[in-house]
């Protein structure tokens, strides 16, 4: 029997992938647990208009990433912070910090999950922070940390 996967299958497949397997195996498991469905000249039409339609969104998703990260590298972050003895900082620079001073200064959302420090910032100085904006775009802010 003939089915296409809804979802990735260890051993079988991928998603949207159409693939041959056993009846009893498509029967019994695969498309009571919503995994497949029978591979009709229906369904296959309509696994080819959602592909392109996957398609059409994830390109504007990335064009939108690539102007996004074109106005985060041109940016310039300043961060005061109280400083201590031999400029370390009371406490440190977090992702939450960035974000929030990225959403004043650009007015966008941005998600605090999506900054990538390797440790908190705990000393003055100029960083390069990453922003993760979609699965192959990363943006580089220039960050500058100074004491209050």
């Amino acid at each position: 029997m003939q089915v296409i996967l809804r979802e990735d299958v260890e051993n079988l497949g991928n998603t949207g992938e159409l693939v041959n397997v056993k009846d009893g195996y498509a029967r019994n498991f695969l498309i009571p647990r919503g995994l497949a469905v029978h591979a009709t000249p229906r369904n296959v039409r309509r696994l080819e208009h959602e592909k392109r339609v996957i398609g059409q969104r994830d390109a504007k998703r990335q064009r939108d990433a690539q102007s996004l990260k074109e106005q985060l590298e041109a940016l310039s972050l300043t961060i005061a912070k109280h400083t201590g003895e031999e400029d370390k900082l009371f406490g440190a620079v977090t992702n939450r910090e960035i974000a929030d001073a990225l959403n004043e200064e650009t007015g966008l959302s941005i998600d605090r999950k999506s900054i990538q420090l390797e440790q908190p910032i705990k000393s003055l100085g100029v960083y390069s922070v990453e922003v993760k904006l979609s699965r192959d775009v990363v943006a580089t802010v220039k960050l500058w940390v100074v004491a209050k």
